[in-house]
């Protein structure tokens, strides 16, 4: 039935998907992207919505710095240069995107109206508009709501009227989110992206031609790989979905699941060799451990739907959307590719050599074997209990980057753009004015002992020491309005922290909101709530892991209707989160969000070599009295498509690590170990466990009773000769092929 289908519609089928995979592809590549800091913060919690009432009152604190060089000290230039730098001023004002811009000479001259002295004044900007030195200078850029919604835009359109304005890359340097963000959409972005990632589909392609041996299933498989990638980035797309930093992993996993499957297909069809109908035969062998394993797979990645983080859900369903139709492209559509274009001059690799090896290595010294893989991944798993996040977007620039070096300089040089906010909150409206003054003043002391602090700044910073002599002299609050809100009601003092502190901004914050319990004020900002949030993001995703665990755990127990065997079932799909994962909590390095998504996509790969690894070993159970044994069947039979599939995709991924972005280096070296641990898990340390025959007798106990009733199969000879593959019944192999060795196998197995 299953080769009559296929005989009579794989042209249509394949048709079929070419038509939807085109459509889907032109949805693909344009699937717009968003790396947005709102995308980052949990919009439920309680403090993102004081934040939020914050914006509403004094607007979006998002800033970008213009640090601009001087050749001599900031009292000493001509007067030239000071109406260079407010004609700048005037022209960043004029964009949309920019809600104000101060110069240090607007501040000076807002505080000269209140009677602060010259000297006074530009003392106060010490470390804030003008540098230690007075050799540095800043303009300040505040965004409007038009500038957050489009920040790479508005960072351009700052370069383009330095540009115009004479001034060269090396007179000024640029700070803040929004340049930063700018600076990561270029480098992440799609076209620099593509590129590593060719790399990595032709180094693929290479070795699967050196695995296969034949140069058109190759690119049939990579084909299939590339449409597998585009239905899903298409269906994100159709959805209203987008893509961030955290989905640049998807396309990585939908690779490594589709070459996996069908990788397996082929081996089950070539293992079929010789029976009357290979295709059938080999879609029976195949279809229950490969649906059983994505199944699995997309039940644990569901589980981060659960999570409070917008991007972490959005992984989670895009991922389980991929899983699924790498199982229809690699089962569903392979069997077409075969039977339209036979493989007819396939030759067996060299991974059946070293299965062989192994399993006579295990055979000899399972007990030792099992010993050296579970002790060093015990100690490793420990390491998970010291594993920090930390998700500093400079941290993904990389280091020779302008961006990075300026930003870094201008936080040495003038102050850090991120910001704490204190909002002093007057109840009593016949407070006079003076008054609140003071005990803004007072507060901003107080803030200000911090050993984190660099600079504080409110509307008490435009009035001299005796606040009387400056509200007489000014009579109003022109100049401080974007620190006072709501008649006066609501004051805000900045807080700019050092940008060497040894406390995170949100330790500071938890400071602050400690200190200042007794008073009616309420801290909020941006920079915790991003810390926060990637903190929430971290734990959620180990808290979703672990609910994964469980659920995968439960389907191995019901689809090997074993308990024992399901838990067994579980060390190896353990082995390369521990051992990845707990090393880099050894060495104290810390993880980004990148490297803990590539965890799931571990568990996935693992779960599938698990699935088709146990699903053979039940079946040898059935014909032999020996689990060693069985154990050696299976992975004779399993292993040389686990080892290939694993090779292609672990050496393809390091081509990831040429990238200049921090995030896709990380990934590319971090899944690399993945692969090659989940590999070490389920070819070395599944088999040596199950060698363990009586620690291990369970395995044959549970169908003892089945085999009684039935008669024993004698079980093919290893060393059966070699048979040509044959083709479907649709095609008549040619003669001058007759002698062609199966494909992938060395030998025909009957089961």
């Amino acid at each position: 039935m299953v080769a009559w289908f296929y005989s009579r519609y794989s042209t249509g089928l394949l048709v079929l998907a070419l038509l939807v995979g085109a459509f889907l592809t032109h949805q693909a590549l344009t699937l717009p992207a968003d790396n947005s800091i709102e995308a980052w913060l949990d919009q439920r919690s309680a403090a993102y919505q004081v934040y939020d009432e914050f914006k509403a009152f004094f607007g979006a604190e998002e800033v970008i710095l213009i640090a601009v060089r001087l050749d001599r000290p900031y009292d000493e230039i001509p007067e030239a240069d000071r109406e260079l730098l407010q004609s700048l001023c005037e022209r960043l004002r004029a964009l949309p995107g920019i809600r104000s811009c101060w110069t240090p000479e607007d501040v000076i001259a807002r505080m000269a109206e209140r009677r602060v002295p010259r000297a006074e004044a530009e003392q106060r900007l010490r470390g804030l508009l003008i540098s230690d030195d007075r050799h540095l200078v800043g303009l300040l850029a505040r965004l409007s709501e038009q500038g957050l919604a489009d920040r790479p835009g508005v960072v351009a359109d700052v370069r383009r009227e330095l540009r115009y304005c004479r001034f060269s890359d090396h007179d000024v340097m640029l700070a803040g989110a929004p340049v930063v963000l700018a600076e990561l959409d270029r480098l992440g972005n799609r076209e620099e992206n593509q590129k590593y990632f060719t790399i990595t589909l032709l180094i693929c392609l290479g070795l699967l031609y050196y695995s296969l041996r034949q140069w058109s299933l190759a690119f049939f498989l990579l084909g299939l790989t590339v449409w597998a990638i585009h239905c899903t980035l298409g269906i994100i797309h159709l959805c209203g979905g987008q893509m961030n930093f955290v989905l640049d992993a998807l396309p990585v996993m939908v690779m490594v699941f589709t070459l996996a499957i069908a990788i397996h297909f082929l081996h089950y069809y070539a293992d079929a060799a010789g029976e009357p109908d290979p295709l059938s035969a080999a879609l029976r062998r195949a279809a229950p451990p490969c649906l059983f394993a994505t199944i699995t797979t997309v039940i644990g990645l569901l589980s981060l739907v659960v999570s409070d983080m917008q991007p972490v859900r959005q992984f989670g369903l895009a991922a389980a959307l991929g899983a699924l139709i790498a199982l229809i492209g690699g089962l569903g559509l392979t069997p077409a590719i075969l039977t339209l274009w036979p493989p007819l001059h396939l030759k067996h690799n060299h991974h059946d050599r070293m299965c062989r090896t192994a399993m006579a290595l295990l055979t000899r010294h399972g007990r030792r074997i099992a010993a050296l893989c579970l002790v060093p991944v015990a100690v490793a798993a420990v390491g998970i209990t010291h594993l920090q996040s930390k998700i500093d977007p400079l941290d993904f620039l990389p280091s020779t980057s302008r961006v990075r070096r300026d930003v870094l300089t201008i936080h040495d040089r003038l102050t850090n753009t991120d910001s704490l906010e204190v909002v002093a909150v007057f109840t009593d409206e016949s407070l006079p004015l003076i008054e609140r003054l003071r005990e803004v003043r007072r507060l901003e002391n107080r803030i200000r002992r911090h050993c984190a602090v660099r600079h504080v700044m409110s509307a008490a910073t435009f009035f001299p020491v005796s606040v009387e002599d400056g509200v007489t002299a000014s009579g109003n609050e022109s100049g401080s309005e974007e620190f006072v809100a709501d008649g006066y009601r609501l004051w805000r003092i900045s807080v700019r922290l050092r940008a060497d502190a040894d406390r995170s901004p949100q330790d500071v914050f938890h400071d602050l909101q400690r200190w200042l319990a007794d008073e009616p004020v309420v801290v909020t900002g941006l920079a915790p709530l991003l810390e926060q949030s990637q903190r929430e993001i971290f734990d959620g995703f180990w808290q979703s892991f672990a609910t994964a665990f469980f659920i995968i755990t439960a389907v191995m127990i019901v689809a090997l209707r074993s308990v024992p065997l399901g838990l067994l079932a579980m060390v190896p799909n353990l082995t390369p989160i521990c051992l990845v994962f707990g090393t880099i909590g050894w060495l104290g390095q810390t993880v980004d969000i990148g490297m803990m998504m590539s965890g799931s996509i571990a568990l996935g790969i693992a779960v599938d070599g698990t699935f088709h690894f146990l699903v053979r070993y039940r079946n040898e159970l059935r014909s032999r009295r020996s689990s060693a044994q069985a154990a050696m069947a299976a992975l004779d039979h399993t292993g040389p498509p686990i080892l290939q599939a694993t090779i292609v995709a672990a050496v393809g991924m390091m081509a990831l690590t040429l990238s200049q972005f921090g995030p896709t280096v990380r990934f590319g070296y971090i899944m690399s170990a993945m692969l090659l641990a989940a590999l070490v898990g389920d070819l070395v340390l599944l088999p040596a466990l199950l060698c363990l025959g009586r620690l291990f007798r369970f395995a044959i106990d549970d169908d003892d009773d089945q085999r009684s009733s039935r008669v024993a199969q004698p079980t093919p000879s290893k060393y059966a000769p070699l048979q040509p593959l044959p083709v479907p019944a649709s095609h008549v192999a040619p003669a001058a092929t007759s002698k062609a060795p199966s494909l992938l196998r060395r030998a025909v197995r009957g089961t």
